[in-house]
C-alpha cells in the first residue's frame, strides 16, 4: 500500500548513479533525515497503517532500517529488535544466508530477540529484490514471531521485492518504476 504524503520527500532522496556497481542509481535517505520537518513526516507516515495493530517488536534492519525503527517503536510504544550482518551481534544468534542484488550475505538476529507470539513490524529504507526482508521474515518466524507487516521508505518494484513478498502485507512511501 502506498501512502500519500503532505511533502514531496522525493525531492530529498538523492540518487547515486553507478553505485555501489555500474547501472545501479543508490537511493540515500540519509539527505531527508537531514530536514526535521521531512524527517518527522517520514516516521509518520511509516507508522500509521500499524499504530492499531498491537505491535510487540519493531525489527529494525542493519543499518539505515534502525534510523527508522526506533522513532516507530517509540511512537506505538514497542520494543525494537536488530538484524545485523554475521558477527556483530554479541550473544548467541541465528542466522540466515540469501542472495542480495549485489551478491550473497549473512544477516543474524538474537536468538532471544523476539519470542513465540510476538507480533513483529519489519523496518528498512528501501525494498528492492526482497532477499534481505525475506531473510528476516524467515528469521522471525524460527523465533515464533508473527510478521504483521512491512514499512519502508522506498519501493524499486522492478526489481520484484514487493511480488516475492506479497503475502505480508507491505507499507512504502515512494515507489520508482526503473533503475
Amino acid at each position: 500500500m502506498k501512502c500519500i504524503l503532505k511533502m514531496d520527500i522525493r525531492s530529498h532522496i538523492r540518487e547515486v548513479p553507478d553505485w555501489p556497481t555500474p547501472g545501479v542509481s543508490f537511493k540515500d535517505i540519509t539527505t531527508l533525515l537531514e530536514d526535521p520537518k521531512i524527517f518527522r513526516e517520514v516516521i509518520d507516515k511509516l507508522t500509521q497503517p500499524f499504530e492499531s495493530k498491537k505491535i510487540d517488536k519493531v525489527v529494525a534492519i542493519d543499518a539505515r532500517g534502525f534510523l527508522l525503527a526506533t522513532p516507530i517503536a517509540y511512537k506505538i510504544g514497542s520494543g525494537v529488535c536488530l538484524v545485523r550482518k554475521k558477527g556483530k551481534l554479541p550473544y548467541k544468534t541465528i542466522e540466515e544466508s540469501y542472495q542480495k542484488e549485489y551478491g550473497p550475505d549473512t544477516l543474524t538476529m538474537h536468538e532471544d530477540t523476539v519470542k513465540s507470539g510476538e507480533r513483529v513490524l519489519i523496518v528498512d529504507d528501501v525494498l528492492a529484490t526482497g532477499g534481505t526482508m525475506a531473510a528476516t521474515i524467515r528469521m522471525v518466524e524460527r523465533l515464533g514471531g508473527k510478521v504483521v507487516g512491512m514499512s519502508f521508505i522506498v519501493n524499486l518494484p522492478f526489481l520484484g521485492g514487493e511480488q516475492k513478498l506479497s503475502q505480508y502485507p507491505i507499507h512504502y512511501l515512494v515507489a520508482y518504476n526503473h533503475e
